[in-house]
């Protein structure tokens, strides 16, 4: 087992292992048989160097075959072939795109024909979708009524554009999702006690969160502010009437695991990156 860093002693995650690969699970989400879910650490992979060991993404210098035994592996672990997962193609956007059979494969095997995609939706059973981390957050949405998933990346651009908002709204219209359906997932990302950003981004969720400003940003006397987008997030999902009791908030921080986790910021941008999957298994 694993010596997490919590910021509390909730059991809001759960560490599985599998293979001799640890990876992460919400409890909320385990209580749903209707999926199967888990969010990867470091450690279990292939790779070398800075992206030892378990990394998902080419983009920063690994190799394609590392990274194609890393898919190997996860998929042994989460019994899903590789060519029944599909990825999205990350550029801090809040474009949600719904996929079906005819994507499988995409962006983990074959080449993907769509960019710009920061989460992903669909209602196929077995078709597992796949987003990448390095502090940013991961929302995982589940309509238990109408059997639809959702799985999205939320930075700090992400989340000022409501991201939350957005794949609801996607969701609603692919699969007519309601709040009040939704089971939710937020995180493992960054935590305030990391994150600290300039004034003028604290000014801009300041604008978006009014009544709610000093619970996302806080500030130090020494002037240094510091930004929760886990709860910023959250808020996002209560403001669009997503039950509290259906909502998980991570306790774990990226950037306080960095032995465990990938963190852009702990690294200063030497690492790789870690994956969110989620599938409909009925």
């Amino acid at each position: 087992m694993i010596n997490w860093k919590k910021k509390n002693q909730e059991e809001v995650l759960e560490e599985k292992e599998a293979y001799g690969v640890p990876y992460l699970t919400f409890s909320l989400l385990n209580l749903l048989p209707m999926v199967k879910h888990a969010f990867s650490t470091r450690l279990g992979g292939v790779s070398r160097g800075e992206f030892a060991s378990m990394n998902f993404i080419t983009a920063r210098g690994d190799t394609q075959e590392a990274v194609n035994a890393n898919y190997e592996i996860m998929s042994k672990v989460l019994e899903t072939p590789r060519e029944q997962m599909v990825a999205a193609y990350q550029m801090h956007t809040t474009n949600v795109r719904k996929v079906g059979q005819e994507d499988a494969g995409k962006g983990i095997v074959y080449p993907r024909d769509y960019r710009d995609v920061d989460g992903l939706i669909t209602n196929v059973p077995g078709l597992m979708l796949v987003t990448f981390y390095a502090d940013c957050i991961p929302l995982y949405l589940v309509d238990v009524k109408n059997k639809a998933i959702g799985l999205s990346h939320a930075g700090w651009r992400g989340t000022v554009n409501n991201m939350a908002k957005n794949t609801i709204k996607a969701m609603q219209e692919a699969y007519d999702t309601k709040p009040e359906n939704l089971f939710v997932a937020i995180g493992p990302g960054i935590c305030s006690d990391c994150y600290e950003v300039n004034e003028e981004l604290a000014d801009e969720f300041k604008k978006i969160f009014p009544d709610n400003y000093q619970r996302i940003v806080q500030y130090n006397s020494k002037g240094n502010y510091f930004l929760d987008l886990c709860e910023a997030n959250a808020q996002q999902f209560l403001d669009l009437a997503v039950p509290k009791s259906q909502i998980a908030l991570s306790n774990i921080c990226t950037c306080c695991n960095a032995k465990y986790l990938f963190s852009h910021r702990a690294s200063a941008g030497k690492r790789g990156n870690m994956a969110a999957f989620l599938s409909l298994t009925i």
